[in-house]
């Protein structure tokens, strides 16, 4: 992971200025460790904390075209670089060897061929990546920016406004906060183009409005429909994992002994195995795949972790924690990662630990399974789901607001400790082809078993207990005790009163329960400000579910619970 800061429409360059934006690029340098840099001209300043995954030797940003007229800082990954190197090789003379350069030749064909410049055109310049990324770009020689967000948002993003009509960026909330008048989270699949502006959508999908519509299958049998989408996510994410293991440095992969991790942990492990190829030429790789687990001493993901590696044969790590390391590092956790919504909290706190370890291990890149459970309904409500539209309309809801859950807490832990996570199943491509698949594919009424379709495509590379093992959410798996202390110890250091009071010292997203209120108020001390504080969602939920989802069972009616053991007549297989 890398960090950038961005500050657009100055009314002059001074001194001031550049220090301002040099300590704003300061609050996020665990973001990048290994080298900074700054751009001051005209109306903009781009300044970049640099974690070197590609190119370590030559792609230090902020990036300049040949001419010096572009300047682009960019925190992400572009996994069809070199495709789109070889597109551009007579017409765009390239500097370095980052993968991100590219960014700089599209908008370079697009305003030389473009007249005037359209949303259409910049859409279809951001539908060329093929990564994750959030960059923004200045162009002298028309005296204008672009800034832009992955399609999902993975990488995070805030845009923030002056009155006098000043625009910033940033990677994170930290370096925006007490240097702007508000700000927000940049929406993932938007661009901001100065000509126009404000955020503006470019990724739209047919999916994203209505279920798959299998009516031209009909002639199909079910059987061989199944069977079809089974192949179809067997290729989509293999491929996927192929493309996200672009790389020059060493990597690894986290195993938690749930599906989705051991999934892309085994199929890592394939292409890890021996030389590959990736879009035509051959990259480093690292034949000694290391995995790493994380979770109190006899948790249930442990042991599940270890049979995986076992299986595969990676170099395995167990990280174990205790409760008060947990505790001694709530603190900061929250300071990081930004949020104090109380699943991210919980699950943050091992993952944050075990980056630190990670880190120490010379490791720069991990892959993990984020996301499967919001595109394959996962999670234990899923059971519960009355019909394939409300199924897939809540896939949809999950996806809009990954940015602030899952891709939060994975990206900020992890980078926490300058260590750069991937994610497969969020891959663009495989989240087109996922999300186009009948939701009757991925149903789980009853008691079939969640993800069942993930299951069937890579069984043949787990354990079978590993490969039909329920849903443990994570923040369940690293140990319960980790979850029921954290109640515990909330609750005695938050009194009656306090909570009577919430709405009057928390006006924005007052806290529902005692334990959201402890995180409240470290996150208040960490971020005061109103923006800030409006930046988390704060919604009742069950076992991760959206707001809209506890119209789905009579008994989520009374539940606020994000664990997955709140989802009675399902949890068949927990853990006592």
């Amino acid at each position: 992971m890398c960090g950038i800061v961005g500050i657009f429409n100055i009314q002059e360059q001074t001194p001031e200025w550049r220090q301002k934006a040099l300590s704003m690029s300061r609050k996020i340098r665990h973001r990048g460790p290994d080298w900074s840099g700054i751009y001051c001209g005209g109306p903009t300043i781009l300044a970049h904390e640099r974690l070197s995954i590609v190119d370590p030797e030559s792609g230090q940003q902020p990036l300049y075209a040949p001419d010096k007229k572009q300047v682009l800082a960019v925190n992400g990954e572009i996994y069809n670089h070199r495709n789109l190197r070889r597109e551009f090789a007579r017409s765009y003379e390239f500097q370095t060897g980052s993968d991100c350069e590219v960014i700089l030749a599209l908008w370079r064909q697009l305003t030389e061929s473009a007249s005037p410049i359209s949303h259409e055109a910049i859409t279809a310049m951001l539908e060329r990546l093929s990564g994750i990324f959030a960059f923004a770009l200045y162009d002298a020689s028309r005296d204008e920016f672009l800034i832009a967000r992955d399609p999902i948002g993975v990488i995070p993003l805030y845009i923030g406004h002056d009155a006098d009509g000043t625009v910033y960026v940033a990677s994170e909330l930290k370096a925006l906060e007490g240097y702007c008048e508000t700000y927000e989270p940049f929406l993932p699949g938007h661009y901001y183009w100065s000509r126009t502006p404000g955020m503006r959508r470019y990724y739209e999908r047919p999916w994203m409005a209505e279920p798959s519509d299998q009516s031209d299958q009909s002639d199909q049998s079910e059987n061989s429909k199944h069977r079809a989408a089974v192949q179809a996510v067997h290729d989509g994410l293999t491929e996927s994992v192929r493309r996200q293991l672009m790389s020059d440095v060493p990597y690894g992969v986290l195993l938690s002994g749930g599906l989705d991790s051991s999934v892309i942990s085994a199929i890592a492990k394939q292409f890890a195995e021996r030389r590959i190829e990736v879009d035509g030429e051959t990259p480093a790789y690292w034949p000694r795949l290391h995995s790493f687990a994380v979770g109190l001493k006899g948790a249930p993901d442990l042991g599940k972790a270890k049979l995986v590696a076992d299986h595969i044969g990676t170099v395995h790590h167990e990280i174990n924690y205790t409760i008060q390391e947990g505790l001694d590092a709530i603190r900061d956790v929250i300071y990081f990662i930004e949020t104090y919504d109380v699943t991210t909290v919980r699950a943050s706190t091992p993952m944050y630990l075990l980056a630190r370890v990670i880190k120490s291990m010379g490791i720069k890149m991990v892959l993990s399974g984020e996301g499967a459970d919001e595109i394959f309904g996962g999670y234990l409500y899923f059971h519960k789901a009355p019909s394939r539209e409300e199924f897939h309309r809540e896939t949809v809801r999950k996806l809009s607001k990954l940015h602030l859950y899952d891709c939060l807490r994975a990206n900020k832990s992890l980078a926490a400790w300058g260590v750069e996570g991937r994610v497969p199943f969020l891959d663009k491509e495989f989240v087109d082809l996922a999300m186009s698949l009948d939701p009757a594919e991925k149903m789980c009424p009853g008691t079939t078993i969640e993800k069942k379709v993930v299951r069937e495509a890579f069984a043949d590379l787990l354990p079978e207990d590993v490969a039909w093992r329920q849903k443990e959410q994570f923040s369940d798996g690293v140990g319960y005790s980790w979850i029921d202390t954290l109640k515990q110890i909330t609750a005695a250091a938050v009194t009656d009163e306090q909570m009577a009071h919430a709405a009057e010292r928390f006006p924005i997203n007052p806290p529902q329960n005692k334990e959201e209120y402890y995180y409240r108020s470290i996150f208040a001390e960490h971020f005061p400000s109103d923006s800030a504080a409006r930046s988390v969602p704060s919604v009742p939920s069950v076992a991760c579910s959206t707001p809209e989802a506890l119209a789905w069972d009579a008994s989520f009616a009374h539940v606020n619970d994000p664990s997955g053991r709140a989802v009675a007549g399902v949890h068949e297989k927990a853990y006592q």
